[in-house]
């Protein structure tokens, strides 16, 4: 069993003694820090908290206790049942609620659920906040609402509709140009609330031909549910097949968004926010920001636009909150997490697929002619154990020094740019390793850059 706790939430597997695993008891003692924090800190006069969640098996009964526990804090709870992250997101502005709550686990398997954590804007708490929640949760400094006091709950199933009417909405989504395409599109939602929307979408943005994969929102996903190539064989061989034009693949919340082209192969997670980027750059001139981790073509198609590129710390709220810093008009993570602020603040599968498309129309290519209009590059990714008793810190700094000629940008870890690759050293929060991302124009040089930074974190480590 497997029980963590961050600033970004709480997640674990189901089951188990309490404090082991995510349980009845863990959830109502985060659950009721996050309402106090909430009461402290919201300046909306609501006094409404957002529930949607995922299709996890677990996801009924983790659902009842987070809307009991609300409730019993004095909050008034809108549930909008099975719903994607970004839904969720929208939904706390939509009406006008203090905060949120998500009920997933991402990309996790199966056995795992978890809590994401919304401020009164639909985004994730920050940092101190983050920290807070786990302080008053550790210290159980909350109290329940008298009798007089008790939160009311109703639902509301309204809003994956009003999600989708507000992406329809967005300007560069062209509905006309893509129904005159006449894509034929495929679809894998791994069994998730993906199974639910973007059928819809897809319909509403003028797409006739829709294959549907693993759609059906039981939450017992088919394949280990994160986007990645090594987990999507079935979807990939649907597209060697012929007769579709592109397979969309999201994760169970819908945050995420993988491309698959029309010959079957993997689009490249990387690049889904790069062509995004590419066709909201060509009608809207601006700013872009990726973390650290993501790969440098952003930078490269932003700055043929003319525009400034910026990269920001690991982790979502760090993309968003540089985002709004340097005023950027599209941004994300390179796993497929598009941010589009005319849309939200949030990574957001449907704002991603209906900008795709509306590129995709204007351009009139086929999308494996699509993918090879952007530089060619390749990210590896491997890690270094070390023992609890290594300074990281320490090797990081050291790591430093010795690439000190180079351009090096330390807000998260190190991260040191050479002028055709670079890599990128964080240190793990909850173990003593070090995740290491290199890039170059091949996978074998990409590699190898990290194999050879590897070596001399071993040496500085012995």
């Amino acid at each position: 069993m497997t029980l963590i706790k961050s600033i970004s939430g709480i997640r674990g597997t189901i089951g188990g003694h309490a404090g082991e695993g995510l349980n009845p008891l863990d959830i109502v003692k985060f659950t009721s820090a996050y309402a106090t924090l909430i009461r402290k800190t919201t300046t909306v006069q609501s006094n409404k908290i957002v529930v949607g969640r995922d299709a996890r098996i677990s996801g009924e009964m983790v659902k009842n206790v987070v809307c009991g526990t609300l409730m019993g804090m004095g909050f008034d709870v809108v549930n909008i049942g099975l719903a994607s992250t970004p839904t969720t997101e929208l939904a706390v502005t939509m009406e006008g609620a203090c905060g949120g709550i998500i009920l997933t686990a991402s990309h996790n398997p199966r056995q795992w659920n978890a809590l994401k954590l919304l401020n009164e804007h639909g985004e994730f708490l920050n940092a101190a906040e983050g920290n807070e929640v786990l302080r008053i949760a550790a210290a159980e400094a909350f109290e329940y609402a008298d009798i007089d006091h008790i939160g009311k709950y109703r639902e509301d199933d309204s809003f994956n509709q009003r999600h989708i009417d507000s992406v329809l909405a967005l300007k560069l989504v062209d509905v006309e140009a893509i129904r005159r395409a006449n894509f034929r599109v495929a679809i894998d939602c791994v069994n998730s609330v993906g199974g639910i929307i973007l059928p819809q979408l897809l319909e509403q943005l003028g797409v006739q031909h829709v294959e549907k994969l693993y759609c059906d929102p039981t939450g017992d996903f088919q394949h280990n549910p994160e986007p990645l190539e090594k987990n999507l064989g079935d979807i990939m061989g649907l597209m060697k097949q012929g007769g579709n034009d592109v397979a969309f693949v999201v994760d169970p919340d819908v945050d995420r968004l993988a491309l698959i082209c029309e010959d079957g192969k993997m689009y490249g997670e990387e690049y889904t926010l790069v062509t995004v980027a590419d066709y909201v750059l060509k009608h809207t001139p601006g700013n872009t920001v990726s973390n650290l981790s993501s790969t440098r073509a952003l930078r490269d198609v932003t700055r043929k636009y003319g525009q400034e590129y910026f990269a920001s710390a690991v982790g979502e709220v760090n993309v968003t909150t540089k985002m709004k810093a340097v005023n950027a008009v599209i941004g994300g993570e390179g796993n497929g997490g598009v941010i589009y602020p005319e849309s939200h603040y949030g990574r957001d599968a449907l704002v991603g697929i209906a900008l795709f498309l509306s590129h995709l129309a204007h351009e009139g290519k086929k999308v494996s002619e699509l993918r090879a209009t952007y530089p060619e590059y390749c990210i590896a990714k491997n890690r270094i154990d070390l023992t609890p008793e290594t300074d990281v810190d320490a090797i990081l700094v050291k790591v430093k020094e010795l690439y000190k000629n180079e351009e090096i940008n330390d807000i998260d870890g190190v991260k040191i740019d050479f002028p055709d690759k670079w890599v990128h050293l964080r240190k793990s929060n909850t173990e003593p390793i070090i995740r290491v991302y290199s890039e170059a124009a091949t996978m074998e040089a990409a590699d190898e850059l990290g194999k050879q930074i590897m070596d001399i974190v071993y040496s500085l480590a012995k």
